[in-house]
């Protein structure tokens, strides 16, 4: 592995901000630490960057031990490039002097060339004699992750990267930075608080919980496969309807069976893939993709909520236990509050929690 994680701990008096922390990307691998506010993900990446020094454990870079026990080597000393939620460019140079301020080892002449070399793959070739309030926040974006990138860092830090940007420009970027970084083969590791930016830009996700690593790993999993009740919720929509094991070993439940072949996940805090009894109850993780309008279903919803997201509805429904469940459809089926609906469950493969649990 390229960057080792490897049981930092980092305390702030009596608040314990990471907790034996550990994890790992290869190199040129894109991971991203996601999870709620005070979970811990800035606080980690200021220790890969050298800007806090971890009371235990290691960080490792490329063989080359960054903290460790008497270790700690200055942040201007490690090769780790930072892109900052607020772009941090200096408004007294040009768009160019930005990304040639890393370079200062480089003759005047390579520093030029790789200036206008990095401003080229951002897509500003042309702007380079700008100053940056010139500039929109999207290429301002451009420019900060131009001159992170110049110096060819051993690790790239993004921290919150698109948190000031518009949604439609944070859709736009968040794809072209990944190309970016694939194509340069960076090494790179990013905080969000948004799901949908972790999803789009990074191959794993580590989804942090006070202080510790809850899951890690790659947005598909962390989707469809939750660890934990806590996973489940922060990733997507998640709900979750009781069921209980079928004589036949299949699942039953308000909704309907449905068969064990379609079981690939049992999990719990501490008894994932457990054996499991007939009439034992569990609750099953439903998405809003996962249970589907069907006029003939014989199972009937009342709609309590609807949101309207141009593509697509997201209904909140009540079953007849009084049990709210989401239901994602075409926004060509359009039910008003109120209206009773046909629900079918349509799942792929099941994910179940020990009822009641945590």
């Amino acid at each position: 592995m390229w960057l080792e994680v490897e049981a930092v701990t980092r305390r702030f008096g009596a608040r314990l901000a990471l907790d034996r922390l550990s994890l790992a990307l290869a190199q040129g691998e894109i991971g991203c630490l996601l999870g709620p506010s005070g979970s811990g993900k800035t606080t980690a990446l200021r220790c890969i960057a050298g800007f806090e020094t971890p009371d235990e454990g290691r960080i490792v870079c490329g063989g080359r031990p960054l903290a460790a026990v008497g270790v700690h080597v200055p942040a201007h000393q490690r090769g780790v490039g930072v892109v900052f939620q607020d772009h941090a460019l200096f408004p007294h140079l040009t768009v160019r002097g930005n990304v040639e301020f890393g370079l200062h080892a480089l003759p005047r002449r390579d520093r030029k060339v790789r200036a206008t070399q990095m401003l080229e793959r951002v897509g500003l070739g042309d702007r380079g004699d700008a100053w940056p309030a010139e500039l929109s926040g999207g290429q301002q974006q451009r420019v900060a992750l131009a001159r992170a990138l110049a110096p060819r860092p051993a690790v790239l830090l993004l921290d919150e990267p698109f948190a000031s940007l518009d949604p439609a420009l944070r859709e736009k970027l968040v794809p072209e930075i990944r190309g970016l970084l694939k194509a340069e083969g960076i090494t790179a590791l990013a905080v969000s608080h948004d799901q949908h930016d972790a999803f789009g830009l990074a191959d794993r996700i580590a989804l942090l919980r006070d202080g510790r690593i809850e899951q890690f790993g790659t947005p598909y999993e962390l989707y469809h496969t939750p660890c934990s009740r806590f996973a489940a919720s922060f990733v997507g929509h998640a709900c979750f309807l009781p069921a209980w094991r079928a004589a036949a070993g299949g699942w039953s439940s308000e909704l309907g069976d449905f068969p064990d072949a379609r079981t690939s996940a049992l999990t719990g805090p501490d008894d994932a893939h457990r054996a499991t009894v007939q009439g034992e109850r569990f609750d099953i993780m439903l998405r809003p993709e996962d249970l589907l309008l069907d006029p003939h279903a014989a199972a009937k919803a009342r709609v309590v909520e609807r949101q309207f997201r141009g593509a697509d509805f997201l209904y909140t429904l009540e079953l007849s236990s009084g049990r709210h469940v989401l239901s994602l459809a075409s926004s060509h089926v359009d039910h008003e509050v109120g209206a009773t609906v046909g629900l079918r469950v349509a799942l792929d493969h099941v994910v179940a929690f020990p009822a009641g649990g945590a």
